[in-house]
């Protein structure tokens, strides 16, 4: 009898809770991603692809907004402010210029950024074990990064003796002063040079470099450079100048990328997205440093400037393009 009345008093109490304690559907997060560049480079399916791996797939259980400047970095507020209208849980941003721009205009959404060689320098965070605020990511700063991309240069040019550096006057000047440094370590004559987006005069920076008889390129991984990649390669093949490139760009015709791994990178930040939709704090979360490296080498490109690249560089290549 009394197992009776219970089983009648739970079933009354279930017709009178209020609806805001009846069962309510999970929410799905939703997910804000921008990127500097198009479409056409795959840093936006490494990141929807580390989400998979991670057990969310898109339009089932979480929901991606993907943005893409193209290079026009005027865009950014209306795409910022378009991404908050779209009530997104996270925002995931890939470049230094871009962390940037979300920092100053996203202050109550946790922000998670990739591709960011020093987050401090670029003035994103105040030190990479605490960044506070609601920004944290992954950086691929390794100080000895260009060390290692011109003692490849070497290889791959012998007699290597002047060496033009490429990068950006939208960032710090940490990776150009770094390379030309190390340049000077190995006994080459640094050539610097910086460009200006969003427009930037690449045709003038090769002229420039064909005038001081360079003898290679080094394209630092920065992000207007990032975003012409293309106009970049066409240049070096044009100009017959053996190039280093950053990570996925040789792809699309250069002739030789050594450098930290984006794609490696990416998907940690799609781990860091994890976290932060997990309830962890963007401030509390230490930038962490990814420093896999990827070396791919382009046949194809070596042989229409008359480069033979040596079997030693080769055989430590993760994918050579025939």
């Amino acid at each position: 009898m009394l197992k009776r009345m219970l089983t009648v008093l739970t079933l009354s109490l279930s017709f009178v809770l209020p609806p805001s304690e009846a069962q309510q559907p999970a929410k799905i997060p939703r997910v804000g991603f921008l990127a500097p560049q198009g479409r056409s480079l795959p840093l936006f399916d490494a990141f929807r692809q580390g989400l998979a791996d991670l057990g969310y797939i898109d339009g089932k259980n979480i929901v991606i907004e993907p943005r893409f400047a193209e290079g026009h970095y005027e865009r950014f507020p209306e795409i910022f402010s378009e991404l908050v209208g779209l009530k997104i849980d996270v925002l995931a941003v890939t470049g230094a210029v871009t962390a940037r721009a979300a920092k100053k205009s996203v202050t109550d959404i946790p922000i998670v950024f990739s591709v960011v060689v020093d987050p401090v320098a670029d003035h994103l965070v105040p030190n990479l074990e605490r960044p506070g605020g609601n920004l944290t990511g992954v950086t691929s700063f390794d100080p000895q990064q260009a060390t290692k991309q011109l003692e490849l240069l070497k290889q791959v040019v012998p007699g290597l003796k002047r060496v033009a550096i490429l990068g950006d006057q939208g960032v710090s000047e940490a990776l150009i002063n770094a390379a030309e440094g190390q340049a000077r370590t190995l006994e080459l004559q640094p050539q610097r040079l910086r460009v200006a987006g969003p427009n930037p005069d690449l045709e003038g920076a090769f002229a420039a470099i064909k005038q001081q008889h360079a003898d290679a390129l080094l394209v630092l991984e920065e992000p207007i450079l990032g975003v012409h990649a293309k106009e970049v390669v066409d240049l070096a093949a044009k100009n017959r100048l053996p190039t280093l490139f950053a990570p996925s760009r040789v792809a699309a015709g250069g002739l030789v990328s050594y450098g930290a791994s984006q794609t490696e990178a990416i998907r940690h930040m799609a781990a860091y997205v994890d976290k932060v939709l997990k309830g962890a704090k963007p401030g509390a979360l230490s930038v962490e440093t990814v420093k896999r490296y990827e070396l791919i080498v382009n046949l194809k490109t070596a042989r229409e400037i008359g480069v033979t690249v040596s079997p030693e560089v080769l055989k430590r290549a993760d994918r050579v393009i025939q």
